[in-house]
Parts: C-alpha cells; structure tokens; sequence
C-alpha cells in the first residue's frame, strides 16, 4: 500500500517537518502540495530535482509540488511547458500558474506498469476583468479548476477509463454539493465535477465517514451532506472547521484499489489552515 498526502501548507515551514516525520515513521511516501515556497534548510533534499518550469518565478511565490517522503518510491517529475500540442514523455502542459504539478510515481522492486500518475492540484482565485466592473472580492476559482481539468486532460489517452493509472488531489477552493453562497457560483463549480467524470476521473472524496464530521453546520450545503471539513479559517480551530475544500479523484476503475480519509482530527489537523488528505493506494 503507497500513501500518499495531499496538503495545502500556505507557504509555512512546519509542515515541511511533518510531512518529514511522517516518511520516517513510515506513514506516508509521496507528498502533493499545494500552496508550497520552499523548505527549510534542513529539508531541501525533499525536493527531488532543480525545478526547470518556465514559469518566471517572480510572477508568484506558492506553487504545487510532488515530492517524494520514503526510499519506497522513486517519483519522476513531469517539467512544466507551455501547453502545446505534443507534449515530450517528460513534459507537463500547463496553462495557469502555481495550479498544477504532476509526476510518475515508481516503486521499488515493482514492475514499471504497477506505477502511477500524481497530481497536486490548487484551483487559484481569479478576479474578473476590470472592465466587467465586477463586485466579487476575490473572483472566482473555478477558472483555475478548468485550468487544471484542460492540463490534466493530456494524461487521458483512451476512452477506456480503466488504462489509466492517475490520482489527482488537491484544494479546488470550492465546497462539493454547494446549492448557494456568496462565493460560490453553483451551476459553473458543478461542471468542475462534471468535467472530472467525463474525463473518467472518479471523485473519492473524502467524505463521511473518512473524516470527522463538522460540529457545527456547514455552509450552503444540504443537511444531509457527506462533506467533512479540510479547511478553518483564522477566527477558527481545528475543532470548529465546517468547510470542506479539498478533494481527491482517481481513474475509473483504479479508483477501487484507492482509499482517502481527512486527517482533520482535532488532534492530527496540523500545522496549516488546511488539514491533510491521507489517500492509500493499492497499486499492486
């Protein structure tokens, strides 16, 4: 079983030591980051290659990573290009900054076809042109997630869901089965899940019972919601968190040999606003 961790660490340092605790104790072998500046210095071995994307990094300062915790797995990075049309066996189109970042995950002692494709994902805020004169304070992340969705497409191949080996985690910024809110724009979120099941990206959650459930109601979502909270904001604890911003999705098909739950215990949250996603993969 390969574990794998899905985390946005908001530019902080302390999870870069957690994630680390967790490779030597053996809980978990690939991280997917989301909202990532670089480790501490102490850490910079984790990052397993000098990152050659075109992106000029003066353009933002978070980025997804895919980085490797445990000598279980050897991760081989796909290198950020622009989007054109034929893409190089290493290559990784990608259309929107600081959204994306993908990698072959190897593992050792394992035939080559028992790997599988990664993918961090962070559907980024987007504001609307100023000539819409727009009130909406902080745009709108769906504009990233179909980003994504076009940039991830590349690693869909055939029609048959069940030949391809992907998992894609990350913070999509939107809540799942949202029916209003200030900042959500239902009917364009809902096509982000469409889109996903078209592409035969099964979603997996988490939801319950892979996560301890809000204690509190949650936000312009149903009352009978399966979704747990991965997410506080700053006027709340871990024990208080009632949003749910992060997901996974695998291949059809695939998807039955994968398991993710939300380390959102008030206990394991972390060190981030943000709890991890713990996504067990029997890739085998």
């Amino acid at each position: 079983m390969i574990k794998v961790v899905s985390w946005n660490i908001a530019k902080r340092m302390e999870p870069w030591r957690e994630l680390a605790d967790m490779g030597r104790r053996g809980e978990a072998d690939v991280a997917l980051l989301q909202e990532a500046g670089g480790p501490p210095g102490e850490l910079v071995h984790l990052i397993p290659h000098e990152d050659d994307g075109f992106w000029n990094r003066d353009l933002y300062d978070r980025w997804c990573r895919v980085v490797p915790l445990s000598g279980r797995v050897r991760v081989e990075p796909f290198r950020a290009v622009p989007p054109i049309s034929e893409l190089g066996p290493g290559d990784i189109g990608v259309s929107g900054i600081g959204t994306i970042a993908a990698a072959n995950v190897v593992l050792e002692n394992r035939p080559r076809d028992e790997s599988f494709i990664v993918v961090s994902m962070y559907a980024r805020w987007m504001m609307p042109h100023p000539i819409t004169g727009s009130p909406w304070s902080v745009g709108a992340s769906d504009v990233s997630a179909h980003r994504i969705i076009s940039d991830l497409s590349a690693f869909i191949g055939h029609v048959d869901a069940s030949k391809h080996r992907i998992v894609a985690a990350g913070d999509l910024n939107m809540i799942y089965g949202v029916n209003a809110g200030s900042l959500s724009l239902v009917d364009r979120e809902r096509t982000v899940w469409a889109r996903m099941d078209a592409l035969g990206l099964e979603f997996i959650g988490p939801q319950l019972p892979n996560g301890r459930p809000a204690k509190s109601p949650q936000p312009d979502v149903p009352d009978d919601t399966k979704n747990v909270p991965t997410y506080r904001t700053t006027r709340q604890s871990p024990a208080d968190a009632n949003r749910q911003l992060d997901y996974a999705f695998a291949s059809r098909g695939f998807h039955d040999n994968v398991r993710v739950s939300a380390l959102n215990g008030v206990d394991e949250w972390g060190s981030s606003d943000h709890c991890r996603l713990l996504i067990e993969v029997d890739a085998g």
